[in-house]
């Protein structure tokens, strides 16, 4: 179901897949879904906790390199999937866009993804040895941002090249 809701979600969007095409594509009784998720907002929420875990483990998978090659690394990987046929933005904007509450759980969850992704880049800094790696990770934040939102918009080509000269400026080669 969560993978069917995820697919559906990311390709058209949170609100214009209803639980009824989820039941039927993933071909469960809807009692069943019930049992699992009470409510769609229950699923959405689901959907971004699974997302972020995925994001966790692909961040985790870059391992080799100093702290400043393996932020260099992680935003070539961004880069590389955003320039691909099937990037539709990024799951975590695409759905905060439909959940305008802060306070909702569905933002909730999009928040503590969001927290998770500037520690990491705090804390590669910060071993790195940079100087400010607080408000540095508040710019690789915007920078990460505008990123999944140009590639989604934009000339791939363009974004990335954008992408590796502000890298180079906050970072260093």
């Amino acid at each position: 179901m969560l993978e069917t809701a995820a697919r559906l979600f990311y390709g058209e969007g949170v609100h214009t897949v209803g639980i009824d095409r989820i039941i039927a594509e993933a071909g469960v009784a809807k009692a069943t879904f019930y049992h699992h998720f009470p409510s769609k907002d229950e699923l959405v929420r689901a959907y971004i906790v699974e997302q972020s875990t995925m994001q966790r483990g692909l961040a985790e998978n870059v391992r080799e390199g100093s702290p400043t090659q393996r932020l260099h690394a992680i935003f070539a990987f961004m880069c590389e999937f955003g320039a691909g046929l099937t990037f539709r933005g990024c799951p975590f904007v695409n759905t905060a866009a439909e959940y305008p509450d802060p306070g909702h759980p569905v933002r909730q969850a999009i928040a503590a993804h969001r927290r998770w992704n500037r520690d990491l880049y705090r804390d590669l800094l910060a071993a790195g040895g940079h100087q400010d790696p607080e408000r540095t990770a508040d710019v690789l934040m915007l920078l990460r941002d505008g990123l999944v939102v140009g590639f989604d918009l934009d000339d791939p080509a363009t974004v990335k090249a954008a992408v590796d000269e502000a890298l180079g400026k906050v970072l260093g080669p």
